[in-house]
């Protein structure tokens, strides 16, 4: 019984990371304005999120199309007032009213979803229920799988529902996720262009300095601006440096002093110096041009950030960073090469590759060291016992 609920916490507690990150976007609304919320779960599988989520909603309900995971779901939610969960056998959810919930939100799912049925119809169709249930002004955290959508893909999508698009992170990536606004009038105020948006600050996403790389991992900024209009979303902001044009991935909540942070990532420029960046509505000014001082990329180093220390069921997932040459890549397992290398791309901006392979049946159980390396830069060995 002990070991039984020490594994239900640490499977709890492995959701910690998506908890947060829905966190940080439901403080775009004050907590007194969340007292009534009523919020959806779309794929609560087996109710790992239902529990910590629960304290910031009147009502929380958890959606899946498994009964067998449901039936943990409702043991785990057990005691906990105002959660309930239930089935949907299709994408759709029919107990919801029109306009009815404040906030949804879906990690692993639709990844899920799309990995099973290799359908982005069906997608497609559980984003436009969405979008039905949701009240004008509510919210939308979801995770997508970001080799199979694209951000223009959501970004249409969006336009086309009336949707205000304030984070598209992870675009690239296997894990794609966005935050949605409902917008309260059904389409945004073209009037919002002739606003005046001041920079009041500029600096580097990874640090305080206001300079950035003209191209690499670090090569993204942060703009805090005042006077945003409140309906401009993803799909309606430009960000330029110099000639080129940057991709906004985030429109923070208003601040205290009334700023709001832009993220945005800068294309791979040739021009350094100093160069202008300004805000646009479309083909629009929205702001005055502030001045960023753009430099030279640091050489790559190639490294690996994760490894495992186990080799059960003979498969080893090594992930690198900083590859611009992944055919380079190069594996001896205890000085034998290791043949049918996958490479996967996990993130461009770090260039960050997954590397997979199985080791041979003929190799024996036991420690064995595993040699990396990218052209003739030779990695740090890794020790991985095979069992």
């Amino acid at each position: 019984m002990e070991r039984s609920s020490r594994s239900d916490a640490e499977f709890l507690a492995s959701a910690t990371a998506v908890v947060n990150g829905l966190e940080k976007e439901l403080r775009r609304v004050p907590p007194k304005g969340r007292e009534s919320w009523r919020a959806l779960e779309i794929g609560c599988g087996s109710g790992r999120l239902l529990r910590p989520l629960s304290r910031h909603f009147l009502e929380l309900h958890g959606v899946d199309v498994s009964a067998g995971l449901l039936r943990q779901a409702r043991e785990r939610a057990h005691g906990l007032s105002g959660v309930h969960v239930h089935l949907s056998t299709d994408a759709s959810f029919p107990v919801f009213a029109d306009a009815s919930l404040d906030f949804v939100y879906s990690y692993d799912f639709f990844p899920h979803v799309f990995q099973h049925t290799n359908s982005r119809g069906m997608i497609l169709d559980f984003l436009r229920e969405m979008q039905r249930v949701l009240r004008p002004g509510a919210l939308a955290r979801l995770e997508f799988p970001g080799g199979q959508f694209t951000s223009h893909d959501l970004l249409e999508f969006a336009q086309m529902h009336a949707c205000q698009v304030l984070a598209l992170e992870g675009a690239g990536t296997p894990s794609l996720w966005t935050t949605w606004r409902k917008l309260p009038d059904g389409a945004p105020d073209s009037g919002g262009a002739s606003r005046s948006v001041a920079i009041r600050r500029m600096t580097n996403a990874s640090s305080l300095e206001p300079v950035a790389p003209c191209r690499g991992r670090f090569a993204s900024i942060v703009l805090r601006v005042e006077n945003l209009p409140p309906d401009a979303g993803i799909q309606h902001l430009r960000v330029t440096i110099g000639s080129s044009q940057g991709s906004v991935t985030y429109i923070g909540p208003i601040e205290r002093n009334g700023w709001q942070a832009v993220h945005v990532d800068l294309p791979e420029l040739e021009a350094t110096g100093l160069l202008p960046v300004q805000v646009w509505w479309l083909d629009r000014p929205l702001s005055e041009s502030a001045t960023l001082r753009v430099i030279p990329p640091g050489p790559l180093v190639p490294r690996v950030v994760s490894g495992p220390t186990r080799g059960d069921g003979r498969a080893i997932s090594v992930t690198l960073e900083e590859i611009a040459r992944p055919w380079e890549i190069e594996v001896d397992l205890s000085g034998r090469p290791v043949e049918d290398l996958e490479r996967i791309c996990t993130d461009p901006r770090p260039q960050r590759y997954a590397v997979n392979f199985r080791i041979p049946e003929d190799v024996a159980a036991g420690s064995h060291e595993v040699s990396i390396r990218v052209g003739r830069r030779k990695l740090p060995p890794l020790t991985v016992e095979v069992t």
